[in-house]
């Protein structure tokens, strides 16, 4: 009779398959991970896409392009700047004009008009009920309870970041260009209090300083309070960037997405570069800021606020209804990913670039619609110039030149 032999690996033979799997694993790993970021990327790049048609769309159907800094405010408010329950200051975001022009109807229609639902379904609680409904167009961007400002909208997100919920409340990676000069700031167009108002005027009214400030600093596509057209874009639709990439906040002290707010940079006359000078660059980690372990924590002059904590609504894109600078704008000052440099005064300006989670560089939303990816090597000038004004050419080289709408720059090199 003939024996039967049973056939099995070996214990060598056995470890030897096992590192051939791990092998494959560990080359086909990286390329997965590499393929899902592009998927993300895609997706980001898409989304882009959506809001330069629903700019397109919105100029077509009202001959101008939406503005940013509207709503309601109430003239008898003693401030010019007071968020409350009742009226929202003038202070949304170009994204809420657009809505409807994206498939967010829904998201209009309840802010457009009083609306009675609260985050926390609090049917007792004095604003946001039946009995007492917020106001139509909402109340201010700050107010957690409303659920419109605590809703993330898909198309103003990139997949790319993880960033969720608290402390941010509606979260967005799609910003307005607001040019590039540092010295733009928030509130000057708009009249502070109540003293001295002359027959007719209002709180909210941008007074004849605020124009003449605007008329030398806001030099991109949205200007503060201020309707603008696709005409005002002098130098070229395909030459100005109307959108770009933002990073939210991860409350990890990335020097991107947190403010520096060490330094008086109005008064002394500063520059974009004047936090990496101040030596604030963490220099074991490069991407944060200085957090007292490889370098101290600088002390901030009189009343500025240092470095803002991971409450702080300077941090970067927290929510896609406001329209100060951290939440929903960008300069084209510093290259992308650079350092998020502010003035010790909150709303006395500062450099504040796009920024992104993809590897190299950020998206940016041309005039025309066209979407295109930006390196962070692009040619950024001299970062160490004077302030820019109006009638100047930027001096923050190709980067600077595309986020000015009337400039009058040649732009001679393809992005």
């Amino acid at each position: 009779m003939r024996q039967s032999k049973k056939l099995a690996f070996t214990l060598v033979e056995l470890l030897v398959v096992i590192a051939i799997i791990g092998v494959l694993v560990g080359l086909l790993l990286p390329a997965v991970q590499a393929a899902r970021e592009a998927a993300r990327r895609m997706s980001c790049s898409n989304n882009f896409k959506q809001i330069g048609l629903a700019v397109h769309n919105y100029q077509s159907a009202y001959r101008q392009l939406p503005r940013h800094s509207t709503g309601t405010w109430d003239d008898s408010a003693a401030n010019g700047y007071d968020l409350n329950d009742y009226h929202n200051s003038g202070t949304l975001s170009v994204f809420v004009g657009l809505l409807p022009f994206f498939e967010q109807q829904a998201m209009w229609e309840s802010i457009s008009n009083p609306n009675s639902r609260r985050v926390d379904g609090n049917t007792s609680a004095s604003i946001g009920t039946p009995a007492n409904p917020w106001v139509a167009m909402g109340p201010g961007p700050n107010q957690s309870q409303y659920i419109p400002w605590a809703s993330d909208i898909p198309a103003l997100r990139c997949p790319s970041d993880p960033g969720f919920g608290l402390p941010g409340l509606g979260r967005t990676n799609i910003a307005a260009s607001l040019g590039d000069s540092w010295g733009i700031r928030y509130s000057s167009p708009i009249r502070w209090s109540g003293a001295n108002l002359a027959a007719g005027e209002s709180n909210y009214d941008v007074t004849s300083g605020g124009r003449q400030h605007q008329s030398r600093y806001a030099r991109g596509v949205f200007v503060y309070r201020t309707d603008t057209k696709f005409r005002d874009i002098l130098d070229g639709l395909s030459n100005t960037i109307m959108m770009g990439e933002i990073t939210t906040d991860l409350g990890d002290n990335d020097k991107r997405t947190r403010p520096n707010q060490t330094l008086d940079l109005d008064s002394a006359g500063g520059y974009v570069k004047a936090c990496e000078d101040a030596g604030h660059i963490d220099p074991a980690r490069p991407q944060f800021w200085c957090d007292g372990s490889n370098c101290p924590v600088p002390t901030p002059p009189g009343s500025g606020s240092g470095f803002n904590d991971a409450n702080s609504s300077s941090n970067r894109g927290l929510n896609w209804a406001w329209s100060r600078l951290s939440s929903t704008g960008f300069q084209t000052s510093t290259p992308p990913n650079s350092e998020y440099c502010a003035d010790k005064w909150a709303e006395y300006g500062g450099s504040i670039s796009a920024s992104s989670r993809h590897q190299g560089g950020v998206h940016v939303l041309m005039g025309d619609g066209a979407v295109k990816f930006v390196t962070d090597s692009i040619e950024a000038g001299n970062q160490r110039a004077p302030e820019v004004t109006a009638g100047a050419q930027s001096p923050y080289g190709l980067w600077g030149s595309l986020g000015t709408r009337a400039s009058r720059e040649v732009i001679s090199e393809e992005i």
